[in-house]
């Protein structure tokens, strides 16, 4: 390498490392921003074991009308049925021994198989709606593990807190009793309201772990990367309590659908079975070539090395109590699968009317448990009055901060519960999608 050269490359070194280090320094940067509900819902939906076994099915399906409908054309096989003869040529397999041979056959007029084709037809539809329900599933899962490790984030802060107060108060009775101002025993009850906040924080801690665990299976995400975004969950809409949820889901919800059509497509396989007792007329051919060492020349009056057959083959089973038995048993379970369909609109019905009110009952208690906590809040400033004016303790500080806290963890239960009935509600009336992938913020 001459001096030119590296002079060169000293130079383009110089010129790319300030640009290229930085670059390299931001990089974890990314990695700590928090994960946004809607990335994680669209992680979930595209990374789930639910989308890749949804997608199985769907082709399943329509593989499935392939193969029913492929009845009505031409199935052709080639072959040969070589074999010696003594004697008059007897058939190997059914067919004259030859040399080469083309056979072909298809279903030219078969009403069980066109009902065939349409209860294949409908299996698409069932399978297209039970995946519908499945990615409802998927949604309504990410959405409320978001909302409830949210919520427990925001809990363990507050608990977080609790404890570091509890901390003091222990050290502050601790230096009372030592001067003789307090009883022992309240070194007792101070430690056991410590020991209770460590308690639930050990258990939220444990709650938002487990929420991690599961949100990385579902978005493919490193579990100790994921952090939620509180200002990215979407408002939940207003729940009006005179509309009739009721009918709208039975008009919209997956499962109802796919009720439906697993009973038609029922329908449609007993209908193929009653008609297994109708004429059928399949298009039949046959071409082969035929050698002499079978003696066909010694028993018929003329040889033909080149043969052709062709026309058609017509079915008319006028007695068959087997196939009659098998169309009454599927006629019973199509009958069986309409009663099922009927059973889970029954039961979508009762669900969503059962939601539509507990999501009042549960505004209500959330309502009651914000203003609970308005209240303890208002307990703490008067207590800090008191103190201030020398007629309170701290002591009464403390407990007016333990009850705000625990009133303000309550809050959050409540509002996690109200949430999670609402996601629940927009799924049953198949408006869980639209929110969850809406672009309004709350």
């Amino acid at each position: 390498m001459n001096l030119h050269t590296r002079i060169i490359l000293v130079a383009a070194w110089i010129v790319i490392v300030p640009f290229v280090a930085p670059a390299q320094d931001a990089a974890p940067t990314t990695q700590d921003k928090p994960l946004a509900f809607r990335a994680a819902i669209e992680l979930a939906l595209k990374n789930s074991a639910t989308t890749g076994l949804a997608h199985a099915d769907a082709q399943r399906a329509r593989f499935s009308v392939t193969q029913a409908h492929d009845v009505f054309l031409p199935q052709m096989i080639l072959g040969s049925g070589l074999g010696g003869s003594y004697g008059f040529p007897l058939s190997l397999e059914g067919a004259a021994p030859s040399i080469f041979n083309v056979n072909f056959q298809g279903a030219l007029l078969n009403a069980a198989q066109r009902a065939n084709v349409k209860a294949a037809r409908t299996d698409v539809e069932a399978t297209a709606a039970q995946n519908a329900d499945r990615r409802n599933e998927v949604l309504m899962e990410t959405a409320v593990d978001y909302v409830q490790l949210d919520l427990l984030t925001s809990s363990l802060s507050i608990q977080h807190e609790q404890q570091d107060a509890a901390q003091k108060f222990v050290d502050i009775v601790s230096q009372r009793v030592q001067a003789g101002l307090d009883s022992p025993v309240e070194t007792t009850r101070a430690k056991l309201v410590a020991a209770r906040t460590r308690l639930d924080i050990v258990q939220t801690q444990a709650a938002a772990d487990q929420l991690r665990s599961r949100l990385s299976q579902l978005t493919g995400l490193p579990a100790a990367s994921i952090q939620t975004s509180t200002e990215t969950i979407p408002a939940l809409p207003s729940v009006s309590q005179d509309q009739d949820l009721p009918a709208e889901a039975l008009k919209n919800n997956p499962a109802v659908k796919v009720a439906d059509l697993a009973a038609k497509a029922k329908e449609f396989h007993a209908l193929a079975e009653r008609r297994q007792l109708y004429p059928a007329v399949d298009y039949v051919g046959q071409y082969a070539v035929l050698a002499r060492f079978n003696n066909y020349d010694q028993f018929f009056q003329k040889f033909q090395r080149h043969n052709i057959t062709a026309g058609v083959a017509i079915r008319f089973p006028f007695f068959s109590p087997v196939q009659r038995a098998t169309a009454d048993v599927a006629s019973a379970e199509a009958a069986k699968s309409r009663k099922e369909a009927q059973s889970v609109k029954e039961q979508v019905s009762t669900e969503t009317l059962k939601l539509q009110r507990q999501v009042q009952q549960l505004a209500a208690a959330r309502d009651v448990a914000q203003l609970e906590h308005q209240l303890a809040q208002a307990d703490i400033e008067a207590t800090h009055a008191k103190i201030e004016s020398g007629a309170g303790s701290i002591k009464e500080e403390q407990n007016a901060l333990v009850v705000e806290h625990e009133r303000y963890t309550a809050f959050l239960n409540s509002s996690f519960e109200l949430d999670r009935a609402q996601i629940q509600l927009m799924r049953q009336i198949n408006q869980l999608e639209g929110w969850a992938l809406g672009p309004a913020p709350r």
